[in-house]
């Protein structure tokens, strides 16, 4: 048999037709595969092939041959994806606000290529266009690089935060001052991406959108500081307790719940969280949470059947809230 002008790329073609060319759903026989070898300039026969099959199974491919009808057929099994597993990612990419729609695009158009092709097309088939409001902040990408990198570095940054004006117009907070900080943590809480990091003026932990941060600047020379506020962090109920990352006094809060609304606050807090019984249809909890107006709004827009009942100062804002909202809309 003569070779082909790309013989030497066999092995590497014969992976690339299983990966993007056959699923569970789409199978190649024997004269299929040596045609679609042909047409990439490889020679190949049935012989060989065989051989070939048994070295890539060596190499980790899950290459399956079946009977189908009068002959046997191949196609790839397991792969490092499943076709759900990709779904689960691609909604995750269209949900997150802090990625571009032109970004969202182009991560999706890369986890199709970790499927064969009617796959893929099945992944494009699922993007839907809700309309979401999406960042336009089309380097948050080499931010959060940038920003691990401090963070891994143990180095300080700074950066320039923004704001949108009534012009619709991202302008600098502070005066275009810069913003120096010791990154330590990027969260992402309420589809947003954040940036903890201790504030040395003020003492104190603060978050910043990473699509509103530009101009991002790493400074080696100056160490990262407030290693003793990031110590005393339970950092796995960090987000949970801050509201819209908005801070405020962290205070353990007394609520009575509601029977039907407990679930609420275990989707919110976890199953670790005290339930005691507090009458016939309700319960009584207590959560540690930064006290914000945030905080305070979660509580009234789940209604009726959730009150906070401690401490008194937790209540006396409540109600400042509540006659503000009473006199603005009398």
């Amino acid at each position: 048999m003569t070779k082909g002008l790309n013989q030497k790329l066999k092995m590497l073609y014969l992976k690339d037709i299983f990966e993007k060319e056959t699923d569970d759903d789409h199978c190649l026989s024997l004269a299929e595969i040596m045609d679609k070898l042909q047409a990439r300039g490889v020679n190949a026969d049935r012989k060989t092939l065989y051989a070939d099959f048994q070295e890539l199974r060596h190499y980790g491919l899950d290459i399956i041959n079946s009977n189908c009808g009068r002959g046997c057929v191949y196609h790839l099994g397991n792969r490092t994806f499943k076709l759900p597993e990709l779904k689960l990612l691609v909604d995750s990419v269209q949900a997150a606000r802090f990625i571009s729609d032109k970004k969202s695009k182009e991560l999706i158009d890369k986890l199709g290529q970790l499927v064969s092709d009617d796959q893929a097309d099945s992944l494009k088939r699922q993007v839907v266009l809700t309309g979401r409001v999406k960042t336009m902040n089309r380097s948050v990408y080499p931010t959060v690089d940038k920003l691990h990198q401090a963070i891994n570095q143990h180095i300080q940054v700074r950066f320039h935060y923004m704001k949108w004006d009534t012009q619709k117009n991202l302008v600098p907070r502070n005066g275009g001052n810069w913003f120096q900080v010791s990154p330590w943590l990027m969260i992402l809480s309420d589809e947003n991406y954040y940036l903890a990091a201790y504030y040395a003026p003020s003492r104190e932990i603060r978050h910043y959108r990473v699509d509103k941060i530009k101009n991002l600047q790493l400074l080696p020379d100056q160490p990262q500081q407030g290693h003793p506020a990031f110590r005393k962090l339970n950092i796995a109920r960090y987000a949970d307790t801050h509201f819209g990352m908005f801070n405020g006094q962290r205070t353990p809060v007394e609520i009575k719940v509601s029977n039907e609304k407990v679930g609420i606050f275990i989707d919110r807090f976890g199953k670790d969280i005290m339930l005691i019984p507090a009458g016939p249809t309700a319960v009584a909890t207590t959560i540690p949470v930064e006290v914000s107006d945030q905080f305070l709004g979660w509580i009234m827009a789940l209604g009726e059947g959730v009150e906070i009942t401690g401490p008194q100062w937790v209540r006396d804002r409540m109600r400042e809230a509540g006659l503000r909202l009473l006199k603005e809309y009398e």
